[in-house]
């Protein structure tokens, strides 16, 4: 199986060649403009190959010039074509490898716009047609708590059933932070200065949230397709911008000044607003929740992106932290709610559930603290959310042999996307009201 990348321009796109795959060719044709994200791309990856721990074999091909788009229609040099970069113009190159009969693994987020969603809808059907696969890297289904916060979530005994919530208190939550400033690889990661532009790099309601509207349908509703008419409504959505200094900036993308098409976000006092920050609050399927992304320009000393997760039960919650109390490591616990069942025992229905739990992830026990339970997991499964984009490609690869997505997954996507822009367009009315 041959590789395509289309335009790198995120460091996604490296990733996904921090590993080798069996059964893949190590040549992989490259087709972009030239500039700054072609050579930090091709660095990145050359840095694998001379590492000395489990150093990588690609042999990049790259062809860079201002017709790359058109040349990779008409090489057609690959099976499958990774896209991962400036958003703007993503559904268009996912359009075309499509249309060139390739098979698609797009980093998220697919659509920015309602433009862009209705541009990716048309993409799914010729891909049908083509008899190929898109897909987008959901990388968050491989993080340990969140695997074992879906299993348990489907325990009856544990769990009990999943509480319909509120609007006050969603029966799930999904809450992420993210930073600019961060290590990749051991290097702190230069961002391009089009990342801090949102009409090329989407809002923060359209970009980190993909992966939180994703966790809720994949945990809430595992194998089932959604429909976003019948099954999702929102009932309010927000944005808000973060504040980059000239320093901040300057630092993160080795720029000293902003590019002309910053200028329109540039304030008063030379800061720049970014709207990299947004809250979603919907019914999926009669279920109250809520997913919120915020981005801060560095983190904590020690820390680095975190995740914060609630799924009530009838009989417990199911919450994972990160924060300083777990030393920044995503930490699930089995929080049982007052109202279980007078007489019952939880310590011994959990240790019964942790039996089966055992079937599909050896060695995961718990602890108490306090009137909760911790899990303790081996070190084995904490690979790091970049071996993730490994996992998430040796199951797409797998997918392109079968020749089929598991049949949930295109309608899912379809629903995802969906919500993230339709978001974003009551977000900006409520805004634009305001102002």
């Amino acid at each position: 199986m041959k590789l395509t990348v289309l335009a790198p321009g995120h460091f996604h796109a490296a990733l996904l060649q921090k590993t080798m795959y069996p059964d893949v060719d190590p040549e992989v044709h490259v087709y972009a403009e030239q500039g700054p994200d072609l050579i930090d791309y091709v660095q990145k990856v050359e840095s694998y190959n001379i590492r000395v721990e489990a150093p990588t074999a690609w042999r990049l091909h790259v062809y860079a010039g201002a017709d790359f788009l058109d040349r990779f229609s008409a090489e057609r040099a690959g099976d499958v074509a990774v896209i991962a970069g400036n958003n703007r113009r993503k559904t268009e190159f996912i359009a075309r490898a499509v249309a060139a009969g390739m098979n698609v693994l797009a980093d998220k987020p697919m659509a920015i716009d309602t433009a862009g969603f209705g541009a990716l809808c048309d993409a799914f059907a010729e891909a049908d047609k083509q008899g190929v696969l898109l897909y987008d890297i959901m990388t968050e289904r491989h993080e340990i708590t969140s695997m074992l916060q879906k299993t348990l979530s489907h325990m009856p005994s544990v769990f009990g059933e999943l509480l319909q919530g509120t609007q006050r208190e969603p029966a799930v939550v999904k809450e992420s932070v993210h930073h600019f400033a961060k290590l990749v690889s051991g290097v702190p990661v230069k961002r391009p200065a089009w990342f801090f532009d949102t009409a090329q790099q989407g809002e923060g309601l359209v970009d980190i949230t993909t992966h939180l509207v994703d966790l809720v349908q994949w945990a809430c509703f595992p194998e089932e397709a959604i429909d976003f008419a019948r099954d999702i409504r929102i009932l309010d959505a927000r944005r808000w911008p973060t504040v980059i200094s000239p320093a901040q900036f300057a630092q993160a993308t080795q720029l000293r000044s902003y590019p002309d098409f910053l200028r329109k976000d540039v304030q008063r006092d030379g800061s720049l607003d970014t709207y990299a920050n947004g809250e979603i609050d919907y019914r999926i399927r009669g279920v109250h929740a809520k997913v919120c992304v915020r981005w801060n320009f560095a983190a904590p000393e020690g820390a680095g992106d975190t995740h914060y997760s609630v799924m009530r039960g009838t009989k417990a919650n199911l919450v994972i932290r990160q924060g300083e109390a777990e030393g920044w490591q995503p930490t699930l616990y089995v929080e049982p709610r007052s109202n279980v069942e007078p007489g019952s025992n939880f310590a011994s229905t959990l240790a019964r559930a942790l039996v089966d739990v055992r079937e599909i992830y050896p060695g995961v026990d718990v602890e108490r603290v306090g009137e909760y339970w911790k899990a303790i997991i081996p070190a084995t499964y904490h690979v790091g959310h970049e071996a993730h984009f490994a996992q998430v490609a040796n199951e797409f690869l797998g997918y392109v042999e079968q020749k089929s997505l598991p049949p949930w997954e295109v309608p899912n996507m379809i629903a995802k996307y969906r919500t993230t822009t339709e978001a974003l367009a009551i977000a900006r009315r409520e805004t634009q009201g305001r102002s």
